[in-house]
Order: C-alpha cells, then structure tokens, then sequence
C-alpha cells in the first residue's frame, strides 16, 4: 500500500466517452421510463452496479445495495439532487439524548467524547444524508476542531454542533460556512480567538493572531497566488506570497472582542467568563459568539489590500463583515478550497482542468452566486476525471473511510442502536484516526504530502493519507480488521448478548461458503466495485479453499457453521487488508 498509487488504476466497467456522457442520457429520462410489466427501466441499462459502487464510494461512507439501486434508477445527478433535499442529522440532538439517559441513571454523569464518536458512526453506517455528512466529514478535515485539544474536549457537545454547523452549510453557501465557522464557540476556543482583546499599547498587548493566520493559510486562500485551475502564479518565476505578516496583524484586529453570548451582554464578566452574576446563556456553547464594542479594537486595520478606517465608536460587527467578505472575494478560494475537497471525495491528483471547472462553479454557479455549495459538490462527482479511472486517478482511503466501507458493505447492525465504536486512536491496535480528533489544526495529514521513497512520489503525485501510514499503523490496521470481522465492532454491550455492538450481516455470503469462487467475486462486487485483480481472487480463493469445512454427519452442524463463517471472515479479511482496498480508484 505504501509504495503504489499509480500502479492501483483499473476500469470503471465503461469507456471514457460513456462514463462521462452517461449521466446526460439517464437524466433525460423520465420517472415514466419503465416499460411495465416485465420490462426494465432503460436507466439501469445505462450505469452499472459497478459504475454506480465506485460513484458511491466518492459521494458516501460506502456503497450498499440500497444506494446502488437509487444511483442507477435516478442517474448521478439525479441522485444528488436527491441528497440535496434530504433533512440534515442532528449529532447535537443525538449527543443531548445521550447525556439525557445517562443522567437518568446518575445524576453525577455526562455523555462524552465517546457520544460524539458514536453520532458520527451512526450517521455515517445507517444515516439517510450520506452525501451531506459525507462532505461535513471532508470539512472537518479543512476547518479543523479536535477533541485532542483539552480546552474543545471539556465541552464535547459543542463539537457536536460544530459538525452539524459544517453538515448545514455543505449545501449552502461558503460565506454563511465561513462566518459560522467563524464565529462557533469551539472554533474560537481551539484557535484562541475567543476573548480576544484589542490593543493595549499601556502593557504591549497586541491582539491575537492564530485565527487570523489559520483562516487565511488553511480555510480560504493558502500560502501562495493561485490561478484558477490550481497552478501557481508566477513572478520573475517565483510564486506568490498571499499574504505577509503585516496583513496577519491587521486581520488579527477584526478578530477582537468576540466571546460568549450571555444574557448580561455587553457587560465585561459576559466578555471574560460567559456570566452576570453566575447566570449563563445555557447554550452558549452552541450559539455563535457576539461581538463586545469594548474589547474590539477601533483602530485602522489594513490587509489583503483592503482597509478599514478608525471606528468611533468600535464596531466588530461591521469589522467581521468586511474581513470576512475580503477573504471569501480572494480568487484563491475556489481553486484552494475546490482542490482539497476534490482530494478528499475522489482523487488525490485531479488535473488542472479539473480543478478549474470547480473553480468556476465555485466563482459562479450558473446563475451568478459565488460559493454555492451545491454546485461546487456536483461539479466534483460529475467531472468526467471523477467518473473515469486512470492509473494516476483515485487516492487512498484514510482509515475513517476503509471502516465505513465495510460497516456499510455488509450491514453491520447496533446492538445498542448507538453505534458504540468509540475512540479509535490507537495506531498499534486501532485505525489511527478518530473523527474529529486531528493531533493538530494541519488534520491528520497535509494536502500537498508525497510519500519519500515511492512510485508515486518518483511521478511527482501527493499522496496526503499515506501521511498516516507507517509499520505500526499498517499492522496496527490489520489486526483491528481481523478482529472487528471476527468479533464485530465496538464497545461490549454485555449482558444478554455479551457481544460487541455492531455486527455484520453476512447472510449471504455465509450461503456462498462453499462456492469460493462466487464468494470472492462477491468481494469484489461489495468493497472494490468489481474491479478486484485475477491475481488477488486467485490468492483470496487459494486461503479460502484451505479453510476445510467437515462433512456432515448429522452432529456436527456447529463445527460446519464455525468453519463457514471461518471462510467468509478470510475471504472479508483479505480483501479489505489488500492495498487494492485500500486505494480507492
């Protein structure tokens, strides 16, 4: 896995020409396609299972039969229109019944970080806004908050509601994303813009400056000048600087005198410590903070070529509007952002043309309006790069991403209905990676990475997951697999079951246990989209077929049960432990 992307290409089961026409022909039909009674829908015949799987696994947290049917009877842009009008999950609401029943048993106790982990998992498993949370997921991989951090982790709640805020705006528009984000209490605690004051030249205070570098450099416009499918700017054949230092301070000052919302607002406790007289706005960890006119700064504040003059009195509302207009107007918006959301949904390395035509969407959606959501996401899914796979096309699947694939594959069910999969950092014995518990604001690994010592980096081609790849995590990978395949997934649940909580749904495969052959390619079908190599069905088949199943002899049922589950738990094992899994192509 570590040394190959570009040897990982394979077909999509159908042409250039007729993967990125395809879509055009099946919308043009309509609902009353179907030729009645023993006839078949013509759009079904246009994209196939395998078509439809590897669609799936780029717009959701893994292909099921349920999906693939909707894909091919609505065609892609039908089915994301669809998505597009789905309700978004609430993980707040599901973290506050969490807290609530365990409170009913003890008073004394909370819901944690591990509801926030179970909310995600849920969603992601059995959710119906697969493409939404999908990409809320991809965000919080751009707008990072992590759980690591202790001051976001003693209010796991409020980043539940941060990952509803990034699921509200994934079909909205990226000004209200980047305001919302902004201004989330989470937000503000884990890049220190909180209770940020103005200047105070008496003790040499000067505001600080973390959020307004990380806004810049990572949520809008980057390091450097970006033309609009992605390449550099160039001048005297050097690239760009997007912004200096100068311009950091002057951000830095639109970014005071934000804090808690609180019902004695704008008094100075409700500006350091959220309270007047010990009463607390309830949900301020939730609400978006409000600006304090007395710890805004309302001196000249000059960046990214924009000033705004000395306010009289403060304003931070009106300071808040213009810096964040300034950024989101910045030409670099569309391209930067554009290219790592189609890093994180399809593939690693797209094109410039590729990322130009998101760009464009981005900088116009049709109908005028920059930062459509919508039309950035559908422009990524419907490219004709995102619809055919190439040798260099496709990237590889963070851990998150392999779990879910397989959870959803084969209808891993909750026990408990909570979807207790929990903390999964541990790179020994885990995936590595928890949602939303990046080690810092850069995410787990960086957009521009290049595995040292590789095929892909001998062509130049980042390839970020594998940032996360290592001896420890690739062994560490495997026996988690072997185990969760085996045993199931997740916290145990104890009495009655006393299992884990989540479990498959190997049914079918149980019945093929005796036809390898079937079996395999049926593994091929539910994780790799039917694309599954010769060479890897033959090795699969080979330690299938080793595992003996006994004769019956009219006692022995369990130990034929045993050794047909046995088949099926090597025949999942090795497929999604293969490095042709875990590239998603």
């Amino acid at each position: 896995m570590v040394v190959l992307l570009s040897a990982c290409g394979g077909g999509s089961g159908g042409s250039g020409s007729e993967a990125a026409s395809v879509d055009g022909r099946v919308d043009a039909l309509g609902a009353s396609s179907r030729t009645g009674a023993g006839g078949t829908d013509a759009r079904e015949e246009l994209i196939t299972n395998v078509q439809a799987s590897r669609f799936l696994t780029q717009a959701t947290f893994g292909p099921n039969a349920f999906d693939i049917d909707q894909v091919r009877f609505r065609g892609y842009s039908g089915w994301i229109d669809a998505e597009f009008a789905k309700p978004r999950t609430s993980h707040l609401a599901f973290w506050q019944a969490a807290d609530a029943a365990i409170k009913l048993l003890n008073p004394a106790n909370s819901a944690g970080q591990d509801e926030v982990f179970n909310s995600f998992w849920k969603s992601a498993v059995s959710g119906e806004d697969q493409l939404r949370q999908r990409v809320a997921f991809a965000l919080s991989e751009i707008f990072v908050v992590s759980l690591v951090d202790s001051n976001v982790a003693n209010t796991p709640g409020a980043v539940a509601s941060y990952l509803d805020v990034l699921g509200t705006h994934s079909f909205g528009n990226f000004r209200n994303l980047l305001q919302d984000v902004s201004l989330h209490p989470m937000m503000a605690t884990y890049l220190s813009s909180l209770r940020n004051q103005k200047d105070n030249p008496a003790t040499g205070r000067v505001p600080d400056q973390n959020y307004a570098r990380e806004v810049m450099q990572l949520f809008t416009i980057g390091l450097q000048e970006l033309n609009v499918d992605g390449s550099l700017k160039l001048l005297n054949g050097l690239p760009i600087e997007t912004y200096k230092p100068e311009d950091v301070a002057g951000l830095a000052r639109v970014f005071t005198g934000w804090s808690w919302a609180c019902p004695g607002f704008p008094a100075s406790n409700c500006f350091f410590n959220g309270n007047v007289n010990n009463v607390y706005d309830p949900d301020r960890f939730y609400k978006s903070l409000v600006g304090y006119p007395a710890f805004h700064s309302p001196d000249v504040k000059t960046f990214l070529g924009v000033t705004i003059p000395v306010q009289s009195p403060a304003n931070p509302t009106a300071s808040l509007q213009v810096g964040l207009d300034t950024l989101f107007n910045h030409p670099n918006v569309g391209p930067f952002i554009g290219k790592q959301l189609i890093q994180r949904l399809v593939t690693s390395n797209p094109s410039a043309a590729y990322v130009g035509a998101v760009a464009a969407a981005f900088n116009n959606n049709g109908s005028g309006v920059r930062g459509d959501m919508r039309a950035v996401i559908k422009t990524i899914l419907m490219h004709p790069e995102a619809r055919v796979s190439t040798n260099t096309a496709g990237k590889v699947r963070e851990p998150v991403l392999r779990l879910s694939a397989v959870l959803r594959g084969f209808g891993f069910a909750s026990d408990s209905g909570n979807y207790r999969v929990g903390n999964t950092d541990n790179a020994g014995t885990q995936l590595s990676q928890t949602p939303l518990r990046s080690p810092s604001v850069f995410n787990y690994f960086r957009p521009g990475y290049i595995a040292p010592g590789t095929q892909s980096a001998a062509l130049n081609l980042v390839v970020p997951e594998l940032q996360l790849a290592h001896e420890t995590t690739a062994a560490g990978y495997v026996n988690y697999m072997r185990d969760n395949i085996s045993a199931g997934v997740g916290a145990n649940n104890g009495a009655p079951l006393n299992r884990r909580d989540l479990q498959p749904n190997f049914t079918t495969e149980l019945a093929l246990a005796e036809r390898v052959t079937e079996l395999v390619d049926r593994m091929s079908d539910k994780l790799m989209y039917g694309t599954m190599p010769a060479a890897l069905k033959t090795e699969i088949r080979s330690a299938v077929t080793a595992i003996t199943i006994p004769a019956p002899n009219g006692s022995n049922q369990a130990a034929i049960d045993a050794a047909k589950r046995n088949r099926v738990n090597a025949a999942v094992f090795l497929t999604v432990v293969s490095p042709e899994f875990q590239v998603q192509k």
